[in-house]
């Protein structure tokens, strides 16, 4: 029997913890543990988990240790003993780590924080899977992006897609942090067309043509975004629908279920037991698609805390080359997480009465 993959998460915050969890419910995976510099309850609950805790450098162990915290040594301990390293630690931070993690020789997988530069390689697990098989590091890309790449690659790969023109109306700030501040009363722009997002998009598709706008709005719960699409040719709302549904990670909503904004979905995950209440997949409103000749127009949402978990774990699997196969990654990361194409029965077919 092939040996676990050893895995170390570093930032045991939004991102981490659930990275951090995924990989302990992975049967080709082990936790070897966790490193952060916080001494509150975030660090205190992975202790109280089980999970291995280590601290992010030696002022970080002495202030763990003094808060009574169970410290198994420092970062460089953790990474001694793993194959690679997950970090999701805050914006510019893992790029200041990697030198670190070079020298002890592990392979690396970065969030979307950072830029494509610092890896040289963005990963979504649907479209460049192959790509990443074996390398040193590469880098997950953000919440939108992961999204962006996963609807429009979809249509990309049947062969639908000609150009795509999106609206990105983001969150004000995660719900876990929402008391440090955030938007409130009012949307606030960003500040240049395109935004960051179709131009990152296009580190995973370098030949996708797609323009974004986004505008941070005063809510907390996830992203959505509105998309207008030119495609290649004539086609029918059929023939998108079936492209999108072909696609892993992808799942339907409708109106039609009483799914009518982002809260009603959020609601739904945690009446489904979802974990933290997390959905993984992109939320297209199926009965919202509309297709008129060569166009085509869709929304969906992006639950910004969970979305790029599935593709960090594929991530894993590729760097360290464990599994060459991506469809093959993708399936089993679905399956352990109990990913769906569509979270309720379809409407259309409804279950008959009892006689």
């Amino acid at each position: 029997m092939t040996a676990p993959i050893r895995v170390a998460v570093t930032g045991y915050g939004v991102i981490g913890k659930r990275v951090a969890d995924a990989v302990r419910a992975m049967p080709d995976m082990h936790l070897v543990g966790v490193a952060d510099v916080a001494t509150d309850w975030r660090i205190r609950t992975a202790a109280e988990l089980g999970i291995p805790v280590f601290a992010a450098g030696e002022s970080a162990r002495h202030a763990m240790v003094s808060a009574g915290i169970p410290v198994l040594g420092t970062l460089e301990d953790l990474l001694g003993q793993v194959d690679v390293v997950v970090d999701a630690t805050p914006k510019k931070v893992a790029a200041a780590a990697l030198p670190l993690y070079r020298r002890a020789g592990v392979k690396v997988i970065l969030q979307g924080g950072e830029s494509h530069a610092t890896t040289g390689h963005s990963f979504v697990a649907q479209a460049n899977y192959a790509s990443a098989v074996g390398r040193e590091s590469t880098r997950v890309v953000s919440c939108n992006t992961t999204s962006i790449v996963r609807v429009l690659g979809a249509l990309d790969a049947a062969d639908l897609l000609a150009s795509a023109r999106g609206t990105l109306i983001r969150r004000a700030t995660d719900p876990g942090e929402s008391h440090l501040g955030g938007v409130m009363n009012t949307i606030v722009p960003e500040s240049s067309i395109p935004s960051h997002q179709g131009p990152d998009a296009r580190t995973v598709l370098p030949n996708l043509d797609v323009v974004t706008m986004a505008a941070k709005a005063a809510h907390t719960q996830t992203h959505n975004h509105y998309w207008s699409l030119r495609l290649r040719r004539r086609s029918s709302r059929d023939e998108v629908l079936a492209a999108l549904h072909a696609a892993p990670r992808i799942a339907f909503v409708t109106m039609a279920e009483g799914l009518v904004a982002l809260n009603t979905t959020v609601e739904l995950m945690r009446d489904l037991g979802r974990p933290r209440g997390d959905m993984w997949e992109v939320a297209v409103w199926e009965d919202v698609v509309t297709v008129d000749g060569d166009e085509a127009y869709l929304t969906y949402q992006v639950f910004n805390e969970a979305i790029v978990v599935p593709e960090s774990i594929d991530a894993i699997r590729a760097v360290t080359g464990t599994v060459d196969d991506g469809a093959a990654s993708i399936a089993l990361t679905d399956e352990v997480l109990g990913m769906r194409r569509r979270f309720l029965p379809s409407l259309s077919s409804p279950t008959p009465p009892p006689a």
